[in-house]
């Protein structure tokens, strides 16, 4: 007991001067923001509450405030460039290593600084709940407190840097599945022990500069006007002097938002805009006050990481940062975990192994992030086909091969006809513009596949390969309806999968020789699901009905139809009878994991298939599942597999 009190004497002078440095920088700043904030008009602060150019926060410029970036920046900054690629959210978790997460943390907010962001939109720190769920690879896992000291470190990190972490998504956003409609019924302890503890220690321990509302309601409110969430645990509760800003597109209301806690609306004032605030201050129902206290937080956040003071864009910091590429490679080295280890098979002898079969769809090209605002383009991923390679140079022949179709390939190979005889090739399409394919078609043509706009590729949004407007479509309804007719070779049994994408809201029916077999026209559980169906060597008809309306995202859904035994590559069975090792690495990708749409338990279709073939043609099998570093648990696993 006195070896602790002389310790805490010791302690106290310094904790005083601390003290004492922390109350002085505090009024520094609330002066200097109380004397902008005198200086504006109630219309200058109002424009000030709403997002510009999707990813822009308005600046004024006669009090010298800029206008203020945000980038998508989970493991990643998603801005003017390519990017060094960190450690994804559940990797970093596997590390347990709160100094790397505070490492990573400073190497990406030095990644924001060489790109003039300001908001760092990151990180995720939602708990895994649902074992589905889209966005779990960014996640810090299912034990708030492991992800409340990763996610401590992470914004220590970038916050040192002067880039503010936006941590995300507050509250109960635990499944992508109709995110913007569920409602997620927490009990106050649960919220308490469970879904909070990450995002408290964040605003508590880390002072993040900024949170974001999530799109989903919690226990019976959306997010956005959760007064009691928002107003009475995170502000006043907890002390949260920073700015609560919402997801892109996530605010239903001006009065609703205003008075409900939301600061910063994003990504344009659709709703926080003088047309809709004015009317509502001059009638009382939000006040000048409110206004002022959200301008306010703003102007302290820009404030306190000194944005007033100096340009953000530091060009002294090189784009491709080595001290972050070390970083990121320290991180996928702690984030693996070795799970089993049958037969000693590990670690691999250079001297016994003479060849190595690399086979399976991530195998090459590397697959370093999942799906939707994520997606960051990298200058370089190292693939497992290529470390390989590089490892074991001439020492060690090392083969490649895909091992299996791509999905894009299945459907190109689906050849269907418009009639069941004498047909020309194709299927019959009839469009609506309705959601319930009601009334007479407004266009009908003939079309060789179903394939239907493509992949939401936010990683281009980067590099200017991708125009972000074009995924805003016009408002409105469509339905369509493909009738087309396939005659197998053989019979058997087929695979039939639909994958749709995009965030709008979607849904189909499957209907084989008239008969309803898949029916997600109210619930899509999955952004890809596959049917099994038995057909004989005659044609038979296939019909799908698809609606979708249009918001974020244009609709993407496309079909195809594959028999079972014939997904794999028959030379991928040849490379791996002959080598001494087999390295086999399957799992999911941007297309069958991703934002906006949660994904099935079991391997994107034919990944089973190609498993069981090749572990039938070599015993000797090092199977990598992931494809995202480190991002499965071992339920997720074959049983042949030894490492992650």
């Amino acid at each position: 007991m006195r070896s602790l009190l002389i310790v805490v004497a010791a302690l106290v002078p310094g904790m005083q001067l601390l003290a004492q440095q922390n109350v002085v920088q505090s009024g520094a700043t609330n002066r200097k923001v109380e004397s902008i904030l005198s200086q504006m008009s109630l219309e200058e602060k109002i424009t000030m509450l709403g997002g510009v150019r999707s990813f822009f926060v308005p600046g004024l410029a006669r009090l010298g405030i800029p206008e203020l970036g945000t980038a998508d920046s989970p493991f990643g900054v998603r801005a003017n460039s390519r990017s060094t690629v960190y450690a994804g959210g559940i990797g970093l978790a596997a590390t347990w290593n709160p100094a790397l997460a505070e490492r990573q943390g400073t190497e990406l907010g030095r990644d924001a600084r060489a790109r003039g962001i300001h908001f760092s939109l990151g990180p995720g720190v939602n708990i895994y709940r649902a074992p589905l769920n889209g966005r779990n690879f960014e996640y810090y896992g299912e034990d708030p407190f492991l992800a409340s000291r990763i996610a401590v470190g992470f914004i220590n990190g970038v916050q040192s840097q002067g880039v503010s972490s936006t941590i995300k998504h507050f509250l109960g956003n635990n499944s992508e599945f109709a995110r913007n409609s569920s409602d997620s019924r927490i009990d106050e302890r649960a919220l308490r022990e469970i879904y909070m503890p990450a995002f408290e220690a964040a605003a508590k321990e880390a002072h993040v500069g900024a949170i974001m509302e999530s799109y989903n309601l919690t226990n019976g409110l959306y997010m956005s006007e959760n007064g009691r969430l928002l107003n009475d645990v995170v502000k006043r509760e907890w002390g949260f002097d920073g700015v609560l800003m919402s997801d892109w597109g996530a605010v239903h209301s001006a009065l609703g938002a205003a008075t409900g806690g939301v600061d910063l609306e994003m990504p344009g004032g659709a709703h926080f805009n003088r047309d809709s605030l004015m009317p509502l201050i001059q009638q009382g129902k939000v006040s000048q006050a409110d206004i002022d206290d959200k301008v306010r937080r703003i102007l302290r956040t820009a404030t306190r990481l000194g944005w007033l003071d100096r340009p953000q864009l530091d060009r002294s910091i090189p784009l491709l940062n080595e001290r972050g590429r070390l970083a990121a490679l320290q991180g996928a080295r702690e984030g693996m975990v070795l799970l089993k280890n049958d037969r000693n098979l590990l670690p691999l002898s250079k001297s016994a192994v003479k060849s190595i079969a690399v086979i399976g769809p991530n195998a090459y090209p590397a697959v370093p992030v999942g799906g939707g605002s994520a997606m960051i383009p990298t200058f370089h991923a190292v693939s497992f086909l290529e470390g390989l390679g590089n490892h074991l140079g001439t020492a060690v022949n090392v083969s490649y091969n895909r091992g299996i179709a791509s999905l894009a390939q299945a459907v190109g190979m689906t050849q269907f006809m418009t009639a069941p005889t004498n047909g020309n090739p194709g299927l019959n399409v009839e469009t609506f513009e309705n959601v319930d394919l009601s009334g007479t078609p407004a266009n009908t043509r003939v079309m060789p596949r179903v394939a239907v706009g493509r992949a939401l590729d936010l990683g281009g949004l980067a590099t200017g390969e991708i125009d972000f407007s074009a995924f805003f479509g016009p408002p409105g309804a469509v339905s369509t309806r493909w009738t087309g007719y396939i005659t197998p070779q053989t019979p058997g049994t087929y695979d039939i999968f639909v994958e749709q994408g995009g965030f709008g809201d979607q849904g189909y029916r499957l209907y084989v020789d008239d008969k309803l077999v898949r029916d997600s026209w109210k619930i899509v559980t999955a952004i890809v699901e596959q049917q099994s169906v038995s057909l004989d060597a005659t044609a038979h008809k296939i019909v799908l009905e698809h609606h979708a309306v249009r918001g974020f995202g244009t609709p993407f859904y496309r079909m195809g139809i594959v028999r079972q035994g014939r997904w794999i590559d028959p030379t991928a069975e040849e490379i791996a009878a002959k080598a001494d090792v087999v390295v086999l690495a399957v799992g999911f990708d941007p297309e069958t994991e991703s934002e906006g749409w949660d994904r099935s338990f079991r391997l994107p279709p034919g990944q089973d298939e190609l498993i069981q073939r090749i572990v039938a043609r070599n015993r000797m099998l090092f199977s990598s599942r992931p494809g995202i570093l480190g991002r499965t648990g071992a339920r997720h696993w074959p049983r042949s597999c030894s490492v992650t």
